[in-house]
């Protein structure tokens, strides 16, 4: 896998600006608040459309701007390829992150992943080691998804399984309870679907920590 170009528009603070990575090593210096973290996360964005640093949509375009637009040359396995991903803000025509793969719309930026794959380390994984089990939860899920294109689906059909559980379970104090045997009937098939689920990634989370 490598880049060999990246060019972003209004993103966070960089209104325009262009990266071609040298051959062997790049090195971006700069001073503060010039963009630096900035266009590496760009970068990690191409995997998928997730930030490292948790970013939601607006904080990803530049102020003032209805989107913010990442274009990518790289090249996988020798085979050149294209990737651009616009991220629209709320209220315009196509809100949300949504890209095109070699001039085809591929929809929610999501449906690329491990399409194009990086590793990022910054200072806050040092919270990987110090801190709880959901940042290394985390940590697993955002490789798995890099390298196995359905896990992010099997992971989303997880988290709506236990959200739906938890409403069921959940007290209603405003609104009419469902009688108990349609609670308990309810309550069997999301316990299936997370049992299920559940597995499917367990598996790829022991595949992944083997490896």
């Amino acid at each position: 896998m490598r880049l060999n170009r990246l060019a972003v528009t209004d993103y966070r603070n960089l209104s325009a600006a262009v990266l071609e990575p040298a051959p062997q090593l790049t090195v971006l210096c700069g001073a503060n608040g010039q963009g630096k973290t900035n266009l590496l996360e760009a970068v990690w964005l191409l995997t998928g459309g997730k930030s490292f640093r948790g970013a939601k949509d607006a904080e990803l375009i530049r102020r003032g701007a209805d989107f913010a637009v990442l274009e990518a040359a790289f090249e996988a396995g020798d085979r050149p390829q294209e990737i651009r991903l616009t991220v629209g803000a709320k209220g315009t025509q196509r809100p949300g992150r949504t890209v095109r793969l070699n001039g085809a719309d591929r929809g929610r930026a999501a449906s690329i992943a491990g399409t194009f794959t990086a590793v990022a380390f910054d200072p806050n994984h040092l919270s990987l080691v110090k801190g709880g089990p959901e940042g290394r939860r985390h940590f697993l899920d955002a490789a798995l998804c890099q390298l196995y294109p359905g896990y992010l689906a099997t992971y989303r059909r997880y988290v709506r399984a236990l959200q739906q559980k938890n409403a069921l379970l959940r007290h209603s104090s405003g609104g009419t309870e469902r009688p108990w045997a349609e609670k308990c009937a309810l309550l069997e098939v999301l316990n299936n679907e997370l049992a299920l689920q559940g597995e499917a990634i367990q598996q790829r989370r022991r595949a992944y920590l083997a490896k």
